[in-house]
């Protein structure tokens, strides 16, 4: 098989799940607002949503149960077979299960319907048949209408579990909305990692102070700038003005740049190069929001200001990695 080939299939693969996505977005329709109204009364009656599956659907379970765990909605990720011999004792009939089978005729999943029935809870699936047992058995089904495996068998679940996995993502995303459940509330539920230090970190944690903090008045020179962002060891002053406000950020790239141009004077007032009014962040917001503004912007540094415009600090990109938060 020559590498064109692979490349070729590849493609291919791509295209299927592509399409299946396309059509299972296309579906859309009552079910799915009525299964998130059902969740939603769920979660507001401190219940759980149990998610089941069974062979590839389980991992595609796993995956939906942890991110509605993250994302404010309890869950958990029941395995049938294990159900059947001691895990029902999990589930209480405030709970409300998520059953996962593209056949809908999985005999595991629908072995578990009536068990569940009998501890109370309530049913939504998520199959490719709309007329299968399991839909039938369901108090609300919600179809995955992708098409055609990827599997030149039709056998390896491939587009049915993107398509399914996306129709969990598209689930846990709407709870979140409808829960008002903010970026404070994911920091609790994530503080390891890169991304919870962003998310638990403020501005506040991460920005220069002190002697760390090169800031320049308006008129003084471009040395003097200089100087300062020196003895800061960074590569950019803020400017202030007398009462402290932000007017302006003067850079390297703005030093490297007038005198490539041949117009670079020393002794002129830094407010004659520098970049005024430039973007700042707010000294109450979260290191989560600094690498957002980072990665759109592309800048290296940016002024952190106070609810009065006052500058009381800077962040340098450079300083995230030791931070963690990069």
């Amino acid at each position: 098989m020559t590498g064109e080939k692979m490349l070729e299939r590849a493609r291919e693969v791509f295209d299927i799940e592509l399409e299946g996505l396309r059509r299972t977005r296309d579906s859309l329709d009552g079910n799915f607002v009525r299964a998130v109204d059902l969740m939603l009364e769920c979660v507001r009656a401190e219940g759980i949503i149990v998610v089941t599956g069974i062979g590839k659907n389980l991992a595609v379970a796993e995956k939906m149960s942890a991110i509605f765990a993250s994302t404010g909605t309890r869950s958990i990720c029941l395995n049938p077979v294990q159900a059947m011999h001691g895990d029902l004792g999990m589930v209480a009939p405030r709970d409300v299960l998520v059953a996962l089978s593209f056949s809908g005729e999985s005999d595991e999943i629908l072995r578990l319907i009536p068990a569940i029935r009998r501890h109370g809870l309530k049913v939504v699936s998520l199959t490719g048949r709309p007329g299968s047992s399991l839909a039938a058995m369901s108090d609300i089904h919600v179809e995955i209408p992708c098409g055609k495996e990827a599997c030149p068998f039709g056998m390896a679940p491939t587009n049915s579990t993107t398509a399914t996995m996306a129709m969990g993502d598209a689930f846990a995303m709407v709870m979140l909305d409808a829960l008002k459940f903010d970026v404070s509330s994911y920091a609790m539920n994530h503080p390891a990692g890169a991304i919870g230090r962003a998310l638990v970190l403020k501005v506040t944690d991460v920005m220069r102070t002190g002697e760390r903090l090169a800031k320049v008045a308006p008129d003084a020179t471009v040395m003097s700038a200089l100087m300062a962002m020196t003895k800061a060891q960074g590569g950019s002053a803020v400017v202030a003005d007398a009462d402290g406000r932000l007017a302006g950020i003067f850079t390297d790239g703005d030093f490297r740049r007038i005198m490539s141009e041949g117009r670079g004077d020393l002794a002129s007032p830094v407010e004659a190069y520098m970049t005024r009014s430039p973007m700042f962040v707010r000294d109450d917001a979260y290191a989560a929001e600094l690498i957002k503004i980072f990665e759109a912007k592309r800048i290296d540094d940016l002024p952190v200001c106070d609810a009065a415009g006052r500058v009381v600090g800077l962040v340098d990109i450079q300083d995230l990695p030791k931070m963690k938060v990069l």
